[in-house]
């Protein structure tokens, strides 16, 4: 009788502690509860197991624990108890902090912050030659300040670039008087420099692909949202298409495009794009620039809200603030409250909707809703023209001309360096000519 063979096991799961910190006069969109459940899902997430959590409100943060003495003893007991192997901050740690703490929980237990965490979620999902090296950009910038004499060597642990100028199988050569922290800090500056190098050319590359995408004059539209708010399954259903979904944080990280057809024979690419959430880490937002730019470059944005999410309205809050911060504010936003099947009564969703400014409920699932969200974007992509008056410089000639074949051009003024245009333009396409709305015709000649 043949031996049944054993399958191997999974990687045991790391007991996680949470801590949640709140101080005072600092704004915040969560509560300090509903964040340390979000940061609970985060660490799930990551592979982790949550064995329990605590929370301190101060008024000001101890130089050295971040959180009171006290409150650091009462961690450390409950640590010790529950086994924990991890305690994670919900919020992001100084190196100092991280260090002193670290030194009180004892060298078997491993200190580390929200944005930690989600770099090492991000690190997980990526998929794409991009996504892995935006998440390696933003973690060794990330590391770079918490470089300690104790550092393991980065170049080990990547196999890649860390060592290659003034450096043997990985590891750094040191110079006269020059110590091995200092050897550790010049590789990873490096490291980071090559990776910037690599993400410039990616960066580049999409800017092709932009560029001859916009000159097809097929208006793009970007999928924003709070992570898990349904934007894949929501791109699925439209375009008929197969992108990877999963009922968990930052399943798509890489973004991905789609044709999708409208009614009246109108076409347009749709783009689902990393989700946001709240404190997601300014590294993070940095690396993550050539992805970012997909939205940022839109004729329309899809803000696609959980309508079931007891915070939704905070969660939409945090998305809005993080479409101001990259640029993307002055682009038309039509909001979709999702998955109003899972709703108990299927009336809840038109008392949430007057919360929301133009906004319509949807169910990406069962496509309820959908017919009348196409509508929507037709009208907003197609049929909705606003009044302008631009001061153009003739090297923008490509806009110019977009503004003839796409809008309506009523009055046309040549100049010196340029031409002052009024007429009605889509309103898809008003980001792209807001900084000419402000622009005088004195400028025009200076430049």
């Amino acid at each position: 009788m043949a031996k049944k063979i054993a399958e191997p096991t999974a990687r045991p799961r790391q007991r996680a502690f949470l801590v949640g910190v709140e101080v005072h006069g600092e704004p915040h969109l969560l509560s300090l509860e509903d964040s340390l459940e979000e940061l609970a899902l985060l660490a799930d997430t990551g592979g982790l197991d949550v064995v329990g959590q605590t929370y301190q409100r101060i008024s000001q943060p101890n130089p050295e624990t971040l959180i009171g003495s006290g409150k650091v003893e009462e961690v450390k007991t409950l640590v010790e108890e529950m086994l924990a192997e991890v305690v994670i901050f919900d919020c992001e740690l100084s190196p100092r902090h991280q260090r002193e703490l670290e030194g009180i929980f004892g060298e078997k237990v491993q200190v580390v912050d929200r944005t930690a965490l989600i770099l090492d979620i991000f690190a997980q999902h990526a998929q794409t030659r991009e996504g892995a090296l935006q998440v390696e950009l933003a973690k060794y910038e990330y590391q770079l300040p918490r470089l300690t004499r104790a550092w393991t060597h980065l170049a080990r642990q990547t196999g890649g670039a860390a060592g290659r100028s003034g450096s043997v199988g990985g590891v750094g050569l040191r110079g006269p008087g020059e110590t091995q922290l200092e050897v550790d800090r010049r590789d990873v500056r490096r490291r980071i420099e090559h990776l910037r190098e690599e993400l410039e050319k990616v960066r580049a590359h999409r800017m092709r692909y932009r560029a001859q995408r916009k000159r097809s004059h097929i208006p793009i539209v970007a999928l924003v949202g709070y992570t898990n708010a349904g934007k894949s399954t929501l791109l699925n259903h439209l375009a008929k298409s197969e992108v990877y979904v999963a009922n968990q944080l930052f399943a798509t990280l890489d973004p991905t495009t789609r044709r999708v057809e409208l009614p009246g024979g109108h076409w347009v690419l749709m783009t689902d794009t990393v989700g946001f959430i709240q404190k997601l880490p300014h590294t993070l937002v940095a690396a993550f620039r050539a992805t970012l730019e997909e939205i940022t470059e839109a004729d329309l944005l899809i803000h696609v809200v959980d309508i079931t999410h007891p915070q939704a309205f905070q969660q939409a809050q945090s998305v809005h603030q993080t479409l101001q911060e990259i640029g993307a504010g002055e682009i038309p936003v039509l909001t979709v409250l999702n998955k109003i099947d899972r709703l108990p009564e299927p009336e809840m969703a038109q008392q949430v909707l007057e919360g929301y400014e133009n906004a319509l409920a949807i169910s990406a699932r069962s496509g309820a809703g959908l017919e009348e969200l196409l509508n929507n974007m037709t009208e907003q992509l197609f049929e909705t023209f606003v009044p302008v008056t631009l001061w153009m410089p003739y090297r923008e000639g490509q806009l110019i001309s977009l503004f003839h074949d796409q809008g309506q051009v009523q009055v046309v003024e040549h100049g010196r360096g340029g031409v002052r245009m009024e007429g009605l333009l889509p309103g898809r396409l008003m980001a792209r000519y807001q900084p000419f709305m402000k622009m005088q015709p004195e400028k025009i000649v200076e430049e």
